[in-house]
C-alpha cells in the first residue's frame, strides 16, 4: 500500500445513488463545495435496480382523484405496524409531489397515462393508486437524471473509492479515509460534513435482490464510531424473486393484476388478505407464500408461480418490458404465455443509522440518507414505491443542512493520524496468513437467511448469534492470499466481510430483544404484536466501554391513533 493523498471538500458524499447524489447536489445549491466518493461508477449503485416507481398524492389516477399526502401518510404508518415516527412520515408525505415532479422536470421521462399526465399505477399497502413509475425501470430513469444533474454542477466524482474508516474525534466527524481501487492508494478526505449514503445490509443474506456492493459499508463506519443504529432487526422479504437468481419481479407487476398461484393453481391470496389480495403489505404476502410452500402448496418445496398472463400482451410489453426480458433472459421463459417462478427473497433494511429528519446522526458533522438511514419511515414494513421517494426527499434534507454548516475547517492532522494508522491496519491485514475470507462468507450468508429470516424463533436466533460470534473470531486471524495493490478484490471482500459481520450481529441481537411480532420481523414463539411492550425502537450502540448494548426509544406519534393492521 502506498502514496497518501488529502482532498478537501465542505461537504462529502459517500455514496453515489440517489440519495447521495439528491444530497451532493443539494449541498452544492446551498453554497457549498461538495463531492462524492462512491466505490462503484455512480450508474451502477443499486438504486439503478429499483422497478417499480415512486408514491406521491397527485390524484392522477380515476382511483385516486381525492388522494391527499395525509392518506398517503396514514398507508404508511399503518404498513409500517404503528413503528415509523409520524412526524417523519408527514415531511415524506408533504413533500413527496413537488419531489417528483422536480425529477420529471429536470428530465425524468415517467410513464403517462392517456391524458398526458403522470401515469399512476396500484401498489401494496396502498389505498388508492399512487405510484409513479418509468415502466419497470423507475430507479433507472431517475438515477441517471440525477447523476446529469450533479455533473452539470460541476460536482467532484472521486469513483472506484473505497472507504475504510471515518475520521472521527472528540464525537466530531472531520472526513473519512478511502482506498483507490485502480492504484491502491490510500486517500484522506477532510470535510465540514460527511454524508453517508451507502445502501442497504441485503447481502449479509443469502437470498438477496441486492446488488454486490450492499454489504453495510455506511452501516458500520458509523457504528464503528459510535453512531446509532436502529431498528436493525426489521428487514424486508420481498414476496416475488425470480426463483434460481433471486433477481426482483417488481411488485409493479401485481400492480398491473398479475396474480400469484400456488401448486393446485390456485389464486391463494384470498385466504391471507380478502381485501387486498396481492397487494397487500410486502411482509404479509412475503409470509403468505411461505406458508404456502411450507403446507406443500409450492412447486418443488421451493416456488410458487406468478402469472402475468391476465394483463396481455400489450400491458406486459409496454408497461413491464424489463421484466419479459428478466424472465426470458434468466428464466428461459416468456411470460406472456408462461408462469413465472418466484419466491421470497431479501430485499430491504428498514433499519439503519439513527437520525433525525435533517440526517443527522449523534455524531457532529456526520450525516446519513437513503437505506443506510433511519429516519424512521418504514418502521416495521417499508410499502413498495417509499423507498425512492425517501432517498429524494431525505437525501435532499440531508445535503441542506450539511451545506448550511458553519462548522470550522477541521483540521488536517486529523485527517493525518488515521491515515497513518489505516496504512498500518492494512499492512497487518497483507502479512495475516489466516484462512480464505470466501468460506466465512458463504457461511455467514447461510447462518443469517436460515436462523433470521421470514420466520424466527428464539432457539433457532441464538444458534445463528454464536455462529456469527464463531465466525467473527475465525475472521480475526483470516488474511489475504493476492497482495497486489491495484484492483486488489480480495482485499475489499475481505474489509467487506468485517462490515457484514458487525452487522448481522446487531441484526441478530436486535431480533432477539423484540419479543413480539411486527411488521417483517416475525417471531413464532411470539406471534403476536404488542403494543405495550415494544412500540418503541431498537437501539443498537456502543456502550462506554465500546461493547456492543441494546437501548430503547419512543416512538414518536402523530395524526393517526395505533390499531391493528387489516387488509
Amino acid at each position: 500500500m502506498v502514496g497518501k493523498i488529502i482532498h478537501e471538500h465542505d461537504v462529502l458524499v459517500v455514496g453515489g445513488g440517489l440519495a447521495g447524489l439528491r444530497a451532493a447536489v443539494e449541498a452544492h445549491d446551498n453554497g457549498a463545495d461538495a463531492a462524492v466518493v462512491s466505490k462503484v461508477y455512480p450508474l451502477r449503485s443499486h438504486s439503478v435496480a429499483a422497478q417499480g416507481g415512486i408514491n406521491a398524492a397527485l390524484g392522477n389516477n380515476p382511483g385516486s382523484k381525492d388522494d391527499s399526502w395525509e392518506k398517503h401518510a396514514f398507508d404508511t404508518v399503518k404498513g409500517s405496524a404503528y413503528l415509523a415516527d409520524q412526524d417523519a412520515v408527514e415531511a415524506l408525505c408533504r413533500e413527496a409531489p413537488a419531489s417528483v415532479i422536480e425529477l420529471e422536470h429536470w428530465g425524468t421521462v415517467f410513464s403517462r397515462d392517456n391524458e398526458g399526465k403522470l401515469a399512476q399505477r396500484p401498489f401494496g399497502g396502498a389505498g388508492v393508486p399512487r405510484t409513479c413509475y418509468a415502466a419497470d425501470r423507475t430507479g433507472h430513469n431517475l438515477l441517471n437524471t440525477l447523476f446529469e444533474q450533479a455533473s452539470s454542477r460541476g460536482i467532484k466524482f472521486y469513483n472506484e473509492h473505497f472507504v475504510t474508516s471515518l475520521v472521527v474525534n472528540n464525537n466530531k466527524c472531520a472526513g473519512c479515509i478511502t482506498i483507490d481501487i485502480q492504484t491502491g492508494e490510500l486517500h484522506g478526505f477532510s470535510s465540514k460534513s460527511l454524508i453517508l449514503a451507502t445502501g442497504g445490509y441485503g447481502r449479509i443474506y443469502e437470498r438477496s435482490t441486492n446488488s454486490l456492493i450492499n454489504t453495510a459499508d455506511g452501516h458500520a463506519l458509523a457504528y464503528r464510531c459510535g453512531a446509532a443504529l436502529k431498528d436493525m432487526e426489521f428487514v424486508q422479504f420481498h414476496p416475488t424473486t425470480l426463483y434460481g437468481s433471486n433477481i426482483l419481479i417488481t411488485e409493479g407487476a401485481r400492480g398491473e393484476g398479475a396474480h400469484l398461484i400456488n401448486s393446485e393453481g390456485e389464486r391463494f391470496m384470498f385466504k391471507y388478505a380478502p381485501e387486498a389480495k396481492e397487494l397487500a403489505p410486502r411482509d404479509i404476502v412475503a409470509r403468505s407464500i411461505m406458508e404456502e410452500i411450507e403446507k406443500g402448496l409450492g412447486y418443488e418445496g421451493e416456488y410458487v408461480y406468478l402469472d402475468l398472463r391476465p394483463l396481455g400482451a400489450e400491458k406486459i410489453k409496454e408497461h413491464l418490458p424489463g421484466i419479459r426480458q428478466i424472465a426470458r433472459d434468466f428464466a428461459n421463459l416468456d411470460p406472456v404465455e408462461e408462469l413465472i417462478p418466484v419466491q421470497p427473497g431479501q430485499h430491504y433494511s428498514m433499519g439503519g443509522i439513527n437520525v433525525n429528519i435533517d440526517g443527522e446522526t449523534n455524531i457532529e458533522g456526520l450525516l446519513a440518507a437513503g437505506e443506510c438511514a433511519c429516519v424512521s419511515v418504514h418502521g416495521a414494513n417499508r410499502l413498495g414505491g417509499n423507498s425512492l421517494l425517501e432517498t429524494l426527499v431525505f437525501g435532499k434534507k440531508a445535503g441542506k443542512r450539511a451545506g448550511s454548516n458553519d462548522r470550522e475547517s477541521v483540521r488536517l492532522s486529523n485527517v493525518k493520524n488515521v491515515l497513518d494508522r489505516e496504512q498500518e491496519r492494512l499492512e497487518t491485514i497483507f502479512s495475516g496468513k489466516g484462512e480464505n475470507t470466501a468460506a466465512l462468507m458463504k457461511e455467514m450468508k447461510k447462518t443469517v437467511y436460515g436462523k433470521f429470516g421470514i420466520f424466527r424463533n428464539e432457539e433457532k436466533m441464538h444458534e445463528g448469534l454464536n455462529n456469527l460470534y464463531r465466525l467473527q473470531k475465525r475472521y480475526s486471524g483470516a488474511g489475504l492470499n493476492h497482495r497486489g495493490k491495484k484492483y486488489n478484490q480480495a482485499l475489499l471482500k475481505f474489509l467487506e466481510l468485517g462490515y457484514m459481520l458487525e452487522i448481522a450481529e446487531a441484526v441478530a441481537v436486535s431480533a432477539l430483544e423484540r419479543k413480539e411480532s411486527r411488521g417483517s420481523h416475525y417471531r413464532a414463539d411470539f406471534p403476536n404484536r404488542d403494543d405495550d411492550s415494544y412500540l418503541k425502537h431498537t437501539i443498537f450502540i456502543k456502550d462506554h466501554k465500546n461493547r456492543p448494548s441494546i437501548t430503547f426509544s419512543p416512538v414518536r406519534s402523530g395524526l393517526f391513533p395505533v390499531k391493528e393492521r387489516d387488509y
